[in-house]
Order: structure tokens, then sequence, then C-alpha cells
């Protein structure tokens, strides 16, 4: 795939016409990218890059189990995550917190955040064109504009509040791949998450592939550093934070466990093996500080059987003990 730039900030992107699937010809257009290595991770440095939130006070994980979060994973037959934190308090409520799991989508928010870090405001005007061979099966957005094309900012868009499969895979490309989401995330001083494929790759999720996986408490953290930190200028996070705002993919999760008057700015994920994934951050009012809630989950089966209901219930209950 070729891409090239005139003054008017359009950049148009062609994918050669090709006798290989196309999910081959997406993946190949990766290949050869700097700092996207087999494990999938570029060094971490010593220090994150990027200015960090204020530590909450007294944020230390607790060491139990939750006796609750052990009875939705007997009762779904799933292995469950859970990282949620009371930023005003420092109160905080993990299990499995560390266990790796498959991000499926949810890195679309990372992604945005990532484009919009690395450039002005103004690169949310470029064009981006592509085809028919560019399409996912999930492009609901993407899909009705092939023939013009769509802006960095539509994209963005598509990508977080519709999960839209074509427009995260066009952002990553933005980026130039997916081992520098990885590098965005070490820079962010995250060293668990990794990204190694694209879209429709991603959504294997198989148990135990470390491939484009992240823990609980890693994409927690990380949303709440782009969403309510100082990684991204006001202007750049307050775009940000109103796409995850106006999410329409996370009704059923962890939306439907928290009470209704709540602002909830999330992420959903959803790949195979049950995959379901909800990364959030709400707040109860207005001035309240927001709690981050981290959701994420599988099952032992490839086509098991999704249960929505169990984030929602794993989310009432962060919040009945947080609140």
């Amino acid at each position: 795939m070729h891409v090239r730039r005139n003054h008017v900030r359009r950049k148009t992107v062609t994918v050669p016409r090709s006798p290989l699937p196309r999910r081959a010809l997406l993946a190949a257009a990766f290949v050869p990218l700097a700092g996207c290595t087999s494990g999938g991770a570029t060094a971490s440095p010593t220090a994150p890059a990027f200015p960090t939130a204020p530590a909450p006070p007294s944020a230390t994980p607790e060491a139990r189990r939750h006796r609750r979060l052990n009875e939705l994973e007997r009762e779904y037959g799933a292995r469950l995550g859970v990282y949620a934190l009371a930023t005003g308090t420092g109160a905080s409520v993990t299990h499995r917190a560390d266990e790796r799991f498959a991000f499926c989508s949810a890195f679309k928010g990372l992604a945005a955040a990532a484009v919009l870090h690395r450039n002005p405001l103004s690169h949310l005007d470029t064009i981006v064109t592509y085809t028919e061979d560019d399409l996912m099966k999930h492009s609901p957005v993407t899909g009705k504009h092939v023939s013009t094309g769509m802006s960095i900012r539509r994209l963005c868009d598509a990508a977080v509040r519709y999960s839209d499969g074509t427009a995260g895979n066009l952002l990553l490309r933005d980026l130039g791949g997916p081992g520098e989401l990885t590098s965005f995330a070490r820079r962010l001083g995250d060293p668990v998450t990794r990204m190694d494929r694209i879209e429709p790759a991603i959504t294997e999720a198989t148990p135990g592939d470390p491939r484009d996986t992240s823990s609980p408490r890693a994409f927690g953290t990380d949303y709440r550093k782009l969403v309510v930190g100082n990684v991204l200028p006001t202007d750049k996070r307050a775009f940000l934070r109103d796409l995850l705002v106006r999410n329409t993919t996370g009704a059923e999760r962890v939306r439907a466990g928290l009470p209704k008057s709540w602002t909830v700015a999330d992420k959903t994920g959803t790949g195979d093996y049950g995959t379901l994934n909800d990364i959030a951050v709400a707040w109860p009012t207005e001035s309240a500080p927001p709690i981050v809630i981290s959701i994420m989950s599988s099952k032992p089966a490839k086509d098991a059987a999704y249960d929505q209901q169990l984030l929602a219930r794993a989310a009432e209950y962060v919040v009945a003990t947080l609140t």
C-alpha cells in the first residue's frame, strides 16, 4: 500500500489489486515495521516519556481476592480480570488484574490517543482514501465511504464509537503499524501491553498467545492517564473523552452495571473464546473524581457464547465496593 500527501493535507492510501486474500494483503502491509519484533515490543525506557497524572492517594492494590468475582467466574464459566480504582481515595478492586487477556478492539481508544499525541489537531482534517480490499467484516462506517475516503477525525470517531475494524486498521497505518502502538504504551510507562497484528487477526484471542494482549491493570492505567491525566493537552484530551463518552458499543457491559446518572467513557473489545472487554472511566457526578473500571474476560472454548451481563455484574460489584 502506498501513501502520498500533498499541500492540502490529503493522504491517499491505495491498495493495488492482488490475487492474495484480503487478510493476507492487509497483514503484509505491516510487515516491515521498525520496532515490531517477534516479541511485539520495543525496549522499555527507564522512565515514562510522558507526564502522568498524580498518583492517587494510598493506591495500593488489594491483596485479597473478592468472593463475588470468583462466584461470577464459576457462574459464567469464564476467566475474569478486574482492575478498578477510585481515583479520589486510592481504594481499589483487583482480581486477576495482572494476567494477560486479548484486548481485541479495546486498542482503538489507545490508537486514537497515539494519533492525537504525535500530530497537531489539524491532522484530524487529513483525508485518507482506501479501497474495497481494505474493508473488514465489521465496517459499519468506513464501508459507506470507499468512494470518498474519510478524514482522520471521522476515522477516530468510527474506530472508537462504532468499533469499525477498517477505521482501526487505518489509524494503525497512520501511526506506522502495530509496533508503534506498543511503543506508545511503553512511553506511557506501560510495560505489559503489546500489539503485534491488525484486524481481523487480533480477534483470534487464543488462550496463552501473548500477542495483542494487555492486563486489566495496564489497560486501565493507560486509559486513566489518557482520559484524566495530562498525557494529552486539554483540547486533544477533550476530543478523545467525547468519543469515549459517546461510544455506542458498551450499553450492555460496564454501563449496564452503573447508575444511569453516571457519565461513562469506555471502549469495548470482542473476540473468539468468548472474549469480552470494557475499559471505562466513570464519573458519579460532574465534580466527583472518576473511577477507573477495567474488565477483561475470556472462556476456554473458541465458539463460547458471549455473556455481556458478566461484565455488567462485575461492574455493579465494583461500584458497590468502592462507593
